[in-house]
């Protein structure tokens, strides 16, 4: 499904993308070579020229502590991160603003630039200290995934297996105190437990900012229709991800990854899908979606498979735009 350059820019007009979820900030460390988020890079997935290109109008960068730093040093990366993000981002203020709740990211959205948050990938980085949560907001986090995959001391993770545990005590008490803040909550590879846990306590809609379909593709870390279903009840999103792997064990490409937007539409609405393209946290690809410039080829097979002009607005940005909103993530960075 190709689109020429000309039919791009006219769906980027036409469509504003907020994505949940990129891992691109490993990047801007400098040890991966030389790439330069200010210029258009072969390495990587995503830059500045190429946000622009692909029309995304808000990014959620992911701070991922990779396991080689769990979890004793943990935060020490995190925080190693968190700096790379802001001497980065420091560099192009009249293209992309770091923005910390609701108001911020309704007067960036009516400018031409990028709206960007700041989510941590891994709840090893609280090291078992609900200050350092408060700590991290002070330093402009809003957002946390609880887990990575497997167990931490917060929850089980997703790849733990079937008996993998849920919530702990103190992941109890990262989630309230979440709520107290305006956090907001993400379960993207928190165990099948854990998720049901925080969905019994938490008093503001969640995200799974990276997943795919469980019923289309049976991959641990999708979710299965009747997670989607408590997920709406909830009022939260699911960002769907460009990942192989959790589109298809065989043949994934767009068509397929097309067929669990429609299938999470008739599970949850509309009103509950957006993407997570989880770019720079892969190591492969689909053909048509090589990195962030080729969205508007997602948008072209949204339109294909029969989705109307204000649904396909709903799925790219309004829906995790409205999440901002309902999590309460519209204070300033007051904690105590």
């Amino acid at each position: 499904m190709y689109i020429s350059l000309g039919e791009t820019q006219k769906v980027c007009d036409e469509y504003e993308i907020f994505d949940a979820h990129c891992d691109t900030v490993q990047y801007f460390t400098g040890e991966k070579g030389s790439y330069d988020f200010l210029r258009e890079n072969k390495q990587a997935h995503i830059d500045l020229p190429r946000l622009k290109t692909g029309g995304v109008k808000a990014q959620i960068f992911a701070l991922f502590i990779e396991p080689c730093f769990k979890p004793e040093g943990a935060l020490k990366r995190c925080l190693y991160l968190l700096d790379a993000y802001y001497r980065t981002v420091k560099r192009c203020p009249e293209d992309l603003i770091t923005v910390y709740n609701y108001l911020d990211l309704l007067k960036v959205s009516k400018t031409e630039k990028i709206a960007a948050f700041l989510f941590v990938e891994g709840g090893e980085a609280l090291e078992g200290d609900l200050g350092l949560l408060h700590d991290l907001y002070l330093l402009g986090v809003r957002g946390l995934g609880l887990t990575w995959n497997e167990e931490n001391q917060l929850a089980g993770g997703a790849m733990g297996g079937p008996d993998s545990i849920g919530l702990k005590s103190f992941g109890r008490e990262v989630v309230r105190e979440m709520n107290k803040l305006g956090m907001m909550i993400d379960l993207a590879h928190i165990s099948p437990q854990g998720f049901w846990d925080v969905l019994k306590i938490t008093n503001t809609p969640v995200i799974v900012s990276h997943a795919n379909t469980a019923a289309l593709c049976n991959h641990p870390r999708n979710l299965t229709d009747e997670q989607m279903k408590a997920l709406r009840e909830n009022k939260g999103v699911l960002g769907l991800s460009f990942y192989p792997p959790f589109i298809d064990h065989e043949k994934a490409d767009l068509n397929r990854l097309l067929d669990h937007f429609e299938h999470a539409a008739g599970i949850m609405g509309v009103e509950h899908i957006g993407i997570g393209s989880d770019f720079d946290g892969i190591d492969i690809v689909l053909e048509e979606l090589p990195d962030v410039s080729f969205l508007p080829r997602l948008i072209v097979g949204l339109q294909g498979r029969g989705f109307k002009k204000e649904e396909i607005r709903k799925i790219l940005f309004e829906n995790f735009f409205g999440i901002v909103q309902e999590s309460g993530t519209g204070g300033g960075n007051e904690v105590y």
